[in-house]
Order: C-alpha cells, then sequence, then structure tokens
C-alpha cells in the first residue's frame, strides 16, 4: 500500500478524532485579545493590511504556540514554512503549520483557524505556494504584507520563495521585524508577573552553582546541577545554552561548559536565565574555589559598585543617557573604566532557541538618542571587567524591571561581590 495513503487513513483520522483532555496556555484568551488588538493598531499605523508571523517569539506572544522544533536548521526537504497570518480587518488570524502538527497547535495555542499543510498529498516545498493560495483564496491578498525579515526563520531560501509567491499574487512586501519586536517591549501585568517567577528560578540557578562548585568537579558536573535545579523550581530550557567557565576559561564569558575539572584557586563565572513561560531573567555571578587574590577581590567589588550607582538612578521613564552618564562617571572615578569588557544591557522577556537577546540595546558605543526606559520594559545591565593578574573577568549581570512607580532589581539579594566556595 502506498504509504502516502496509509498516513491519510490512519495518521490523519487520529489527529482528527484525538481528545484533548488538557491544554497548556500560559495567559487567558482576554490577553490574547489585547495582544491581537494591539498588533491591528500597529498595522493600520504602518499602512499594512496583513503580517506573517514566522518567529517563534512572535507565533507564542500572538497565540501561545510554542514547539521544541521550528525546521530552523535541518534537511532542505523540510521547509520552515509555517506561520501566523493576520490580517487588519478579519477575523480570526490563521496558524498555517504541518499536519502533523495540530494536536501541538490544538494543545498549546488559542488558534481556532488551523490549516494543516498535507504532507501526504504535497512535498513540504510546495507549503509556501500552498499558504499564499490560501490566502489568495479568502480575499486577503493582495496588499501590502509584512514579513519578519530579521529572524532567522524562515531561513533566506525559504523567505525567498514564499516573498515570490506573494509578489505574483500582486503583493508589495516589506519588513515587519521591528513592528512586531516593539509590541512586545512594554509587557503587560501578566507577563511581569511571569518575570517575577523566572527571577525565582534565577536565584535557585545561581544558588545550585554555588554549591556544585568544588574541586574536581567538571564544569559541565555543576552546568548539570544548574539546569536540574532550575527545573525543580519550575524552570524552562533556556533560550541559549548556559556557560559555566573556570580558570582560565572564566575570561571568556560566552564559553560553553566543558569537561575541564575545576580546581582550589580558580575563578568560575556563570550566566544563566531563569524561564518561566518563556519569560527570561538574566543573572550572572563570579565564584572563587578558595580564598582569592586580594586585587582580584578588590576589582570585584569595584565592578559591583556599579550596582549601586544603578540603582541610586533607575526609575520609571529615566532616560537611558542619563544611567548611561552616571555608570561611566563611576566606571572613570573607580580606575577601571579601560578594563570593562563590556557594560550595558539590552530587552529580555520572551526568547526561543537560539538567542535570548531582546530588541532594545543600550550602551556606551550607541546613541540612545532621547530614549527612556518606560514603565513595563525589563532590561538586564551587565557590568563584565577584566580582573588583574590574568585571573579571569567580573560576570556581574542582573535584571531590571520598571514599573509604573518604582523600577527594582528582580535579583537584589543575590550577593555582588566575589562568591567563596
Amino acid at each position: 500500500m502506498d504509504p502516502r495513503r496509509v498516513k491519510a487513513t490512519g495518521i490523519r483520522r487520529m489527529l482528527r478524532d484525538w481528545k484533548l483532555t488538557e491544554r497548556d496556555i500560559p495567559f487567558p484568551t482576554r490577553e490574547y485579545d489585547r495582544r491581537l488588538a494591539r498588533l491591528r493598531v500597529a498595522m493600520k499605523e504602518n499602512g499594512l493590511d496583513l503580517v506573517f508571523l514566522s518567529s517563534p517569539e512572535s507565533m507564542f506572544y500572538l497565540s501561545g504556540y510554542r514547539s521544541e522544533w521550528y525546521q530552523a536548521q535541518g534537511s532542505q526537504d523540510w521547509y520552515p514554512a509555517s506561520g501566523i497570518a493576520v490580517h487588519r480587518d478579519r477575523d480570526p488570524f490563521i496558524m498555517f503549520e504541518v499536519e502533523d502538527e495540530y494536536l501541538l497547535v490544538r494543545h498549546t495555542s488559542v488558534a481556532r483557524d488551523i490549516r494543516g499543510f498535507r504532507l501526504d498529498r504535497e512535498p513540504w516545498s510546495d507549503m509556501p505556494r500552498w499558504i499564499a493560495s490560501n490566502l489568495g483564496d479568502d480575499g486577503w491578498l493582495p496588499g501590502t504584507v509584512g514579513l519578519e525579515r530579521w529572524s532567522y526563520r524562515p531561513n533566506r531560501a525559504v523567505g525567498e520563495i514564499f516573498q515570490g509567491e506573494l509578489e505574483r499574487r500582486g503583493c508589495r512586501v516589506v519588513d515587519c521585524t521591528a513592528l512586531l519586536r516593539d509590541l512586545r517591549r512594554v509587557k503587560s501585568p501578566l507577563e511581569l508577573a511571569c518575570m517575577e517567577r523566572a527571577a525565582t528560578i534565577a536565584k535557585v540557578g545561581i544558588q545550585a552553582c554555588r554549591e556544585a562548585i568544588r574541586p574536581g568537579a567538571t564544569e559541565l558536573e555543576v552546568w548539570g546541577e544548574i539546569m536540574r535545579a532550575m527545573a525543580a523550581a519550575g524552570g524552562e530550557n533556556p533560550a541559549i545554552t548556559i556557560p559555566v567557565a573556570s580558570g582560565p576559561r572564566s575570561a571568556c564569558i560566552h564559553a560553553l561548559a566543558s569537561r575541564r575539572r575545576i580546581r582550589k584557586g580558580d575563578l568560575v563565572i556563570t550566566d544563566l536565565c531563569g524561564v518561566y513561560n518563556r519569560y527570561h531573567v538574566n543573572v550572572a555571578r563570579t565564584f572563587s574555589v578558595g580564598k582569592p587574590d586580594p586585587a582580584v577581590e578588590r576589582a570585584v567589588r569595584l565592578a559591583a559598585g556599579a550596582f549601586d550607582v544603578l540603582e541610586g538612578v533607575i526609575e520609571p521613564n529615566l532616560p537611558v543617557r542619563r544611567l548611561l552618564r552616571a555608570l561611566k562617571a563611576y566606571y572613570a572615578k573607580a580606575g577601571i573604566e579601560e578594563r570593562m569588557w563590556f557594560w550595558g544591557g539590552y530587552e529580555l522577556g520572551i526568547a526561543f532557541s537560539p538567542d535570548w537577546v531582546g530588541q532594545f540595546v543600550y550602551e556606551p558605543l550607541k546613541d540612545p538618542g532621547d530614549g527612556r526606559f518606560v514603565p513595563g520594559m525589563v532590561v538586564n545591565y551587565e557590568g563584565i571587567a577584566f580582573l588583574p593578574r590574568d585571573a579571569g573577568v567580573s560576570a556581574l549581570i542582573d535584571t531590571i524591571a520598571f514599573g509604573e512607580s518604582s523600577a527594582r532589581r528582580l535579583c537584589r539579594d543575590l550577593p555582588l561581590e566575589l562568591m567563596r566556595v
């Protein structure tokens, strides 16, 4: 028997008839309705008739849909073409996915119009044409269509194919990446509650790291204990693989955990995120295995002093320029400005692999213009300094949430000074 027919008569029937006994949707429907309304306002302001959401973050934001596989870097036979189409005037939005993922879409999303591409009928390479045909048949085309050109998904090859299908149907195709990312910058109260939970999980991760570091343990063993502890606290897999770096490797903040065994006298750094409902809170700390060199300990203390300055300045609607000016003055006065590997930060929130770095960034090399930290924003602050005697770096990172009446560090109760183990 033709295997495609087996799939059509067997698996398709099961997908259609499967009874879901529970669903895993992070927020109530009203939250997703609010997001959709905000998106449509932005679409009208920017002259967009339709947007196609292809990044995991955008699809999750609008519908709750999440998966562990997005076909992003796999076989050329399997196209990363799925996504959500939103028309500025017509309901509901349309979720396009391969039919095999029908149950996952139902389980994790609020999508009502779910259209499954039948791999038993057509090769995956026909999916871009199939999506464009569906949109045309529904009267959603032509018009001005926004695509997430700055997303890694779809890749360039598939993105160009999809754009070509839209243009053949008379569409004008533009980029809408910034529009979609900017919508996520200001968090709702429900989102901020997720960030609070993520902060608690991040603190558990730092404590687990401290307890796991010992002479003879490998960096990978420490990494494993961090992940185990955060999972036990309700955490999820972070969008970036968490680094643990020791000894000479502690100067490399983006080093993957290795089989190197930790030794007495080493410095150890980790840079992790607690994750709750895909919302990320970032924190990093530096540890000393045994008594540290006094000069190294003093240098870490000086780097940590910037966070006191930060806490004295942060408030809702703080001009970015004012914060950068205060921090630059501190580093210059402390005599460590030239030792700073990086100081600044970026927006945090929803993230999927391979990155948790958000759209908004601030640093001394970038003119902030009239930018402000408005209520609802959540950013990290990184103050990473090279240490004397080639000891490594002082990895100090915390996350700041800006509310309506105040702003605060979410992991303030974690020590900033060099932690001895």
